[in-house]
């Protein structure tokens, strides 16, 4: 049986557009990709296999919706178990695939057998051991007896399998699937022949080390629609490194899995903690973090969201005319280039701009790798009329130019150049920047930005002279850009309070 996990998963994963018409093949389904992302050991091998099974000779393709008395006979499909499944008037109706190849996907073939241990003796000891008589070690054939229809495992070494048209692809521990070992290549093209015939892909994986630049990392990071990410980590004010709050961690993540005993996770986990705490994080406190000298814990940085989950504030839209202050970090082509907004009684978030259809954040790769500078003049000018800037810190470089002409439209003392890397000056904004985001007393609050989100989680301390530090990525691909906006903006507010900002008469911040 599927655990409560599991099924979650499944009812997500197979649910219809409302629109579908029978025949369709993917498109009738909401996700085209998805992905199960969970602890170690609460049941994903046995999962996939499960779901394998019913990708092979179950009804998972749309049929149609039912009336009143349809039914899903399995004898009408050559199953010899007397079952049938009585359809309510409405519901999606299921056909199975006539020629359905399935491949099990990972870096080496051992990696997936966890998986393939479980499928075997699913289907030579169950039921399906009537349709499906013979298994065996290298692939399984379907019943048709058609040469090409068959569940296999695939790896980035079988040349001969990459490419073929398949109705359904598992991916295992796309944790681990890097250019380096030419696995994002091996996706893409596992990708390619599920959509030529169709099918679908999903993966499964622990949380990912956002140092890796992983396969499971772009899945969780898309801002693609039909991508189905399921993922519950556990609540962000536990600390892994205690001890009594790491049982309460094991309890939530393994609720749905009676056969893991917690006290051999916690042996398991407290060892490994000894040489590597955050991959002992990962793999059995279900969080996505990386290595030590991260800046702030991403669990105090979404504590302070409002994002009205988990008991925290609702989010608020920010009126116009309201008065905030402005951080600014631009790049050419490599880099991102964004801008944060926080008002004077530190609320932080991304604007919007033209008609509220485009954050504030550009990046090169979607602008054919270069800034696209029209657009951020566009967005600034935008952002100047519909809210009363006080003060705008803005990092100079590549930007220079840029800055003289707002200074010019709208005030040389609202628009400060404020050089990022001014070690000192720097490391003192970012130490009261990150004080006021791990005080859990404090006013500050932020709008539960995505993007910004991943910023923050990338952004790690780089030791300088003096006991200061400044900010670094741990690789080229995570970006930190929205993080030096936002530290920019909180400055720039804190700053401009000092200077007497509240203390004009009839100040007024209005939320709705």
């Amino acid at each position: 049986m599927p655990t409560i996990d599991h099924k979650v998963y499944l009812a997500n994963w197979y649910e219809v557009r409302p629109t579908a018409k029978a025949g369709e093949r993917n498109t009738a389904f909401v996700y085209r990709l998805g992905q199960w992302m969970a602890a170690q050991k609460v049941g994903k091998s046995p999962g996939v296999a499960a779901e394998a099974c019913l990708e092979f000779v179950g009804p998972c393709l749309f049929d149609g919706r039912a009336e009143e008395g349809e039914a899903y006979v399995c004898a009408d499909h050559g199953c010899p178990c007397g079952e049938m499944y009585f359809y309510e008037a409405g519901e999606p109706k299921g056909r199975p695939w006539a020629t359905p190849r399935i491949q099990l996907a990972a870096v080496v073939e051992d990696q997936v057998e966890n998986t393939w241990g479980a499928l075997v003796p699913m289907i030579d000891d169950g039921p399906l051991s009537n349709l499906i008589p013979k298994t065996g070690e290298a692939f399984i054939r379907h019943p048709s007896g058609n040469r090409d229809s068959r569940i296999e495992i695939v790896t980035s070494k079988a040349d001969s399998k990459l490419g073929a048209r398949v109705s359904r692809a598992f991916g295992d521990e796309t944790g681990l699937w890097t250019d380096s070992n030419n696995m994002k290549k091996f996706q893409r093209t596992l990708r390619r022949g599920a959509a030529g015939m169709g099918g679908r892909v999903s993966e499964s994986t622990n949380p990912f080390d956002p140092a890796e630049n992983s396969v499971a990392q772009d899945t969780f990071e898309s801002s693609q629609k039909d991508v189905y990410k399921h993922y519950f980590p556990p609540p962000v004010a536990l600390k892994f490194e205690l001890k009594r709050d790491r049982e309460q961690i094991f309890r939530f993540n393994y609720s749905g899995s009676p056969w893991v005993d917690i006290r051999s996770i916690e042996s398991e986990s407290a060892a490994l903690a000894e040489t590597n705490p955050a991959e002992a994080e990962r793999f059995f406190g279900n969080r996505i973090v990386a290595g030590s000298g991260h800046w702030v814990r991403e669990a105090d940085w979404v504590a302070k969201g409002l994002d009205g989950k988990a008991g925290r504030g609702e989010p608020i839209t920010v009126a116009p005319r309201t008065k905030v202050c402005l951080g600014f970090d631009g790049s050419d082509n490599n880099d991102w280039t964004g801008i944060r907004l926080e008002t004077l009684d530190y609320y932080q978030f991304t604007p919007t701009y033209l008609e509220g259809s485009r954050p504030t954040l550009w990046k090169p790769t979607d602008w054919g790798n270069r800034i696209p500078r029209s657009e951020v003049m566009a967005a600034m000018d935008e952002l100047a009329n519909k809210f009363e800037i006080v003060r705008g810190y803005c990092d100079p470089m590549f930007w220079e130019t840029e800055i003289d002409t707002w200074g010019a439209k709208y005030g040389e003392k609202v628009f400060v150049k404020w050089p990022t890397n001014s070690i000192g000056r720097m490391h003192a904004s970012l130490e009261r920047f990150r004080t006021d985001i791990t005080n859990k007393d404090s006013d500050f609050h932020h709008d539960a930005d995505l993007e910004t989100k991943f910023h923050m989680r990338n952004a790690i301390i780089r030791a300088r002279p003096g006991q200061k530090y400044i900010l670094g990525k741990p690789a080229d691909h995570q970006k930190i850009d929205q993080v030096m906006s936002s530290a920019l903006a909180h400055e720039a507010v804190c700053d401009a309070i000092a200077s007497g900002a509240l203390d004009v008469a009839g100040d007024e911040y209005v939320y709705f």
